[in-house]
């Protein structure tokens, strides 16, 4: 009854995996590139500068491409909350949200029911397994970073538009304080 069902999920988390496969097989070439070009950077700058300030440099110039990063992740994380707030009115995202987040969580499931029902399975599993093993550092990496993306259980905690704030509002540097959540203006007392 449900095995057409059950096909189509795993035909769909196939192309799905396969998809970012393939994204991810073009970016590999440019990510070994980047990483040869810093170490000729490295060379060049511990020819001219002396290898402290060489590798502080180095440091530096990846420090900054971090916090560039993680300044523009935060901007899109707002962004994103504000486009949320404002699609909350319809729900219809929400259910879309959680049936792609179910989708998500049993695509792993589905992947490893496929590989073990083909004939080539069982060995094919052994030789992914013994691939890991010996590169553990780089699955813990990739573990990591799907960690990043895994889907939260979304209970978090939601206060209607109309309540009052639990804390203060953290005012700017300028002494402005920023807009209440709801868009309403409150008069200082």
């Amino acid at each position: 009854m449900f095995r057409g069902l059950i096909n189509d999920a795993k035909a769909a988390a196939g192309s799905l995996v396969g998809k970012y496969l393939m994204r991810a097989s073009v970016a590999v070439p440019f990510i070994v590139a980047i990483g040869f070009g810093v170490a000729a950077l490295t060379v060049v700058l511990v020819e001219k500068f002396g290898s402290l300030y060489a590798y502080l440099m180095v440091a530096g110039g990846f420090t900054l491409i971090g916090l560039v990063a993680a300044v523009a992740v935060n901007v899109k994380e707002q962004e994103e909350e504000i486009a949320e707030n404002r699609a909350e009115a319809g729900d219809t995202k929400a259910v879309a949200t959680d049936a792609a987040a179910q989708a998500a969580a049993q695509a792993p499931l589905a992947l490893l029911g496929a590989l073990l029902a083909s004939p080539a399975g069982p060995s094919a599993l052994a030789g992914g397994a013994k691939m890991m093993a010996r590169n553990i550092p780089l699955v813990v990496l990739l573990a990591l970073i799907a960690m990043l993306f895994w889907p939260l259980d979304g209970k978090t905690h939601e206060r209607p538009a109309d309540a009052e704030p639990d804390e203060p509002r953290p005012g700017k540097p300028n002494g402005a304080h920023a807009p209440a959540p709801n868009g309403l203006h409150r008069e200082a007392a």
